[in-house]
């Protein structure tokens, strides 16, 4: 049998976003200005307060902030515009050498700038409490909050500036190798040359035959390069554990706790609830797939598969542009409003082509332009339901972006919420208008499964991440090693319906977010439990939930998660709260088997 048609001309008719917003080249006299003149910035700030930030009255110290804001915005500008055209095209040789020597300038930048929060962290405390009660200083305080949370494992300045700048050619070197070499792979499915994200997309499609020439085809050439992802891997790890050990941070995971502003302790009550439920949910799940699939076992390649009452049609963009909007715009105006203006203005960049970077995202860039949105779209109701995703990340960074650079990113405790409550809007607006049995099961069932993914699949990857930087403490690691506690943390999680054939110990190497952020992926799962929670507030108490959602929103990093959703009455700090967000998994999955009783 041949490959499916891929929508060529649908795919025509897709958007790409127009990064001229930002700068109108690399080569242009408006980016090398832009460069000179944050340059020049830079060294001037750092000639005029280098030294002195502790003897700042509160006033002057206010305006030092406000001029380090409007840095980070000018820098964050010229960041945003090469990062983004690197994702767009991560094998032309020319962006790559943009990339580059851009890290480079930015690591000096950063070096001349590194003074600054340094000093402030040496102001005595009884001081600092004083000067933010100066009203311009005081709307800063969760900034400074912030830099507090990191202060007992700053490190003296000398030694400061030497992982900064080492940085470019320690671990950013091997995450742009890994970038490079992941983008350029290509994977031989029935003759044709596919990319991961065309290769990956196959693992969902209803012949299982090609399902499993697609999963065979990704891991040969997975294997043949496994070598080298298994250094980085292994590379970046020790990285990891030098500066680790040099901030006598007690734990791996130290460092992106503090940055998410929650508590160690929660995080674990989240990891623990979830791999609690593992049975009632993936489990179950699961089993239940393999009989409606009709098969002793499920292969790796067939956890995506669809159900055999799905519907396989093709969603086209308008279509899918249209559903989105109408389910913000149901929830609240504004919300579609905002949503509208990424499809108006080109924010939008949707096209599959060679050389783009996988995966999804919504770069919110700097609050003096506007965030860009990437993804694949191929058509299909997960497409929608990613749409619907990363809209909600461009919804929130737009709202948020009045507090400036510096106070409008979101911790990511909080983070997904727009993104995976714009999910929950369209994917419940769709399931009201359907009335058809089979065509509601399979809403449900896609449902299910990205929930699962988004929440078991994410803590089975935490589990994976927290075992492989502790085995790296005690040795290098070979891909074997790594392949091994890969397939334990997957049987664990996805359970005893599945049979995992030769191949899928290698899966390991293409989740980007190993190498780029280490223990980000639990805030998929956090945001997810979360989100069930505050959706079941808005389903009991609609009335004024939209006000305060958008308040929530436009919070940004202002508001610890405890303050933000304390107008709902929700605490994730209570060990009851992860339950009542996964109970909502389990209610589907019930709701799911009603529906399937019916189509008997």
């Amino acid at each position: 049998m041949s490959l499916p048609q891929t929508v060529a001309k649908e795919n025509e008719a897709l958007p790409e976003w127009r990064l001229t917003d930002l700068f109108p080249g690399h080569k242009s006299p408006e980016f090398h200005r832009a460069k000179t003149e944050a340059e020049t910035e830079t060294h001037a700030f750092r000639d005029t307060l280098k030294g002195k930030v502790g003897t700042l009255s509160p006033k002057d110290l206010a305006s030092a902030v406000e001029r380090y804001d409007a840095l980070q915005d000018r820098l964050g500008k010229i960041s945003s515009y090469v990062g983004l055209a690197f994702a767009a095209d991560a094998s032309d040789a020319e962006i790559g050498k943009l990339y580059g020597d851009n890290g480079d300038w930015l690591t000096k930048i950063g070096s001349d700038l590194l003074f600054f929060e340094l000093e402030l962290n040496r102001i005595p405390d009884d001081k600092l409490k004083q000067a933010l009660g100066e009203p311009r200083l005081g709307r800063y305080k969760p900034w400074f909050d912030q830099l507090l949370a990191f202060k007992p494992y700053q490190l003296d300045d000398e030694l400061e500036r030497a992982f900064l700048e080492r940085a470019q050619t320690a671990n950013g070197a091997w995450i742009r190798l890994y970038d490079e070499t992941l983008t350029a792979l290509r994977y031989d499915v029935r003759g044709k040359q596919l990319t991961g994200e065309e290769a990956l997309h196959l693992l969902s499609e209803p012949e299982r035959d090609l399902r499993r020439d697609a999963a065979a085809a990704l891991t040969k050439t997975f294997k043949e390069n496994l070598r080298l992802f298994a250094h980085i891997t292994n590379t970046l790890a020790k990285d990891k554990e030098i500066e680790d050990g040099w901030r006598k941070y007690p734990d791996a995971t130290t460092s992106r706790h503090l940055g998410n502003r929650v508590e160690p302790e929660v995080v674990e009550a989240l990891a623990s609830s979830v791999r609690a439920a593992y049975p009632k949910l993936s489990h179950a799940y699961y089993t239940l797939k393999a009989k409606l699939l009709k098969l002793d076992r499920l292969e790796y390649w067939d956890r995506n598969a669809p159900m055999p009452f799905a519907d396989d049609k093709k969603i086209d963009w308008p279509h899918a542009k249209a559903l989105v909007l109408d389910a913000y715009g149901t929830f609240n105006p504004r919300l579609a409003e905002i949503a509208e203006g990424f499809f108006a203005k080109s924010w939008i960049d949707a096209k599959p082509r060679p050389g783009k970077t996988g995966g999804a995202f919504s770069h919110p860039t700097v609050p003096s332009a506007h965030p860009f949105i990437m993804m694949s779209y191929q058509g299909k109701t997960r497409d929608v339901m990613t749409l619907a995703h990363e809209l909600g990340h461009g919804v929130h960074q737009v709202l948020a972006a009045h507090h400036g650079p510096i106070l409008s990113n979101t911790p990511l405790t909080l983070a997904e919420t727009a993104s995976v409550f714009g999910e929950m809007l369209t994917f419940r607006a769709l399931l009201k208008a359907e009335h058809e049995p089979r065509a509601r099961a399979a809403m449900l069932a896609a449902k299910v499964e990205d929930m699962l993914n988004t929440v078991v699949r994410q803590i089975a990857f935490y589990t994976f991440e927290r075992r492989v930087h502790a085995a790296r403490r005690e040795g290098e690691l070979t891909a074997d090693d790594l392949g091994r506690i890969w397939l334990e943390v997957q049987t664990e999680s996805l359970g005893p319906a599945f049979h995992f054939a030769d191949g899928y110990e290698a899966y390991w190497c293409y989740i980007s977010h190993f190498i780029h952020s280490p223990f980000y992926v639990y805030a998929y799962a956090f945001g997810d439990c979360l989100v069930n929670s505050l959706y079941a507030v808005y389903e009991k108490s609609p009335a004024g939930f939209a006000e305060r959602y958008l308040d929530l929103l436009a919070a940004g990093g202002t508001k610890h998660y405890r303050e933000a959703l304390a107008p709902f009455g929700l605490d994730p700090s209570d060990g009851a709260f992860w339950n009542k967000g996964l109970e909502m998994i389990s209610g589907l999955i019930r709701e799911l088997e009603t529906e399937i009783a019916g189509l008997k």
